[in-house]
């Protein structure tokens, strides 16, 4: 610890002498110091990832593609606020819809992933105050509800869910937003977070997403997740037409950004990657203002792997003091 404080005193020393030759210098040139533009960006503090581009592959007209979209091998399934509806992949029609009455437990449903034959669906009381959540299960046969497991008053909104690598992985979103007939921010859109969970649904781990995707997603939030046939999660936010490929860090507390993919036609809202199929997956978004849903095919392979965390071991005569 002494050799800890030597090195942050000398750094304030440092600093103090930096800031009077500064205000000695602008004495001395009596000169005002022109502000910044107006709406100059502000300098990023990570380096910003490559950007690509993906390919429509398919179009679907699906009433009710408002909030995501869940897919399986035969079928995909539309997800709205208290309506999902089962859609033939092949022919483009629906097949079986399950509704929620108004007024009923069900009251805002974001985003749904199919594990076997069950529809797990992310379901929150969003923007209902305070923040409440809960697991709605269907039987992706006859869609009839079959369960549910309530994280009550939790850690934000949830807003996705899905199965990977033995765990749950879930994004529980905050946000800037004011929601009508209150008065502060639904929980900050700093506070959304990525969590992996057990087969109970109890938390294990939790990861915040960095700040420049963060900056992208306000005044909302993150809004969809799903995990990758290239092993990485892939997330996107409420109203953009991107998606962000995120890797696990190798230390610290926030997710690692490799890469962005442009997603044309998309307005933001939860993504479901089709992995039913090793040599052809492809990920699937909605456009709501057209109540449509896609089905896109990604260069995920050319994706590269960023370069690892330079750590450094010193010995005997190297030590930082």
């Amino acid at each position: 610890m002494k050799s800890r404080n030597t090195v942050i005193g000398a750094g304030a020393a440092i600093a103090v002498a930096g800031a009077l030759v500064w205000n000695t210098a602008l004495a001395t040139a009596q000169a005002p110091v022109p502000p910044p533009a107006a709406n100059a960006p502000a300098a990023p503090s990570v380096a910003v990832p490559p950007t690509s581009t993906a390919t429509v592959n398919k179009t679907f007209n699906a009433f009710h593609a408002n909030q995501g979209v869940a897919v399986d091998a035969k079928y995909f399934y539309a997800v709205d606020n208290r309506i999902i509806t089962k859609y033939d992949r092949n022919s483009g029609m629906p097949v079986l819809q399950f509704v929620s009455p108004e007024g009923g437990p069900i009251i805002h449903m974001d985003s749904g992933t199919v594990v076997g034959h069950r529809l797990y669906v992310a379901t929150s009381d969003y923007d209902n105050a305070p923040e409440e959540s809960s697991i709605e299960i269907f039987d992706t046969r006859t869609m009839k509800h079959v369960g549910t497991h309530s994280f009550g008053r939790f850690i934000g909104s949830l807003t996705w869910l899905d199965r990977h690598d033995g765990r749950w992985w879930a994004g529980f979103a905050n946000y800037d937003e004011v929601p009508d007939g209150q008065t502060q921010p639904y929980g900050d859109t700093d506070n959304t977070e990525i969590v992996t969970m057990n087969d109970d649904f109890q938390v294990q781990q939790a990861w915040g997403v960095p700040r420049e995707i963060v900056d992208r997603f306000r005044p909302m939030s993150n809004s969809g997740g799903s995990w990758g046939p290239d092993n990485r999660l892939w997330i996107i936010g409420h109203d953009l037409d991107e998606a962000y490929v995120m890797e696990m860090p190798d230390a610290g507390s926030d997710l690692t950004w490799i890469a962005t993919v442009h997603l044309p036609g998309v307005e933001g809202q939860a993504i479901a990657w089709d992995r039913t199929s090793s040599r052809k997956p492809t990920l699937w978004a909605i456009k709501r203002s057209t109540s449509q849903v896609f089905a896109f095919t990604v260069d995920y392979a050319s994706i590269k792997e960023p370069a690892p965390t330079a750590y450094r071991i010193n010995g005997p005569g190297h030590f930082m003091q």
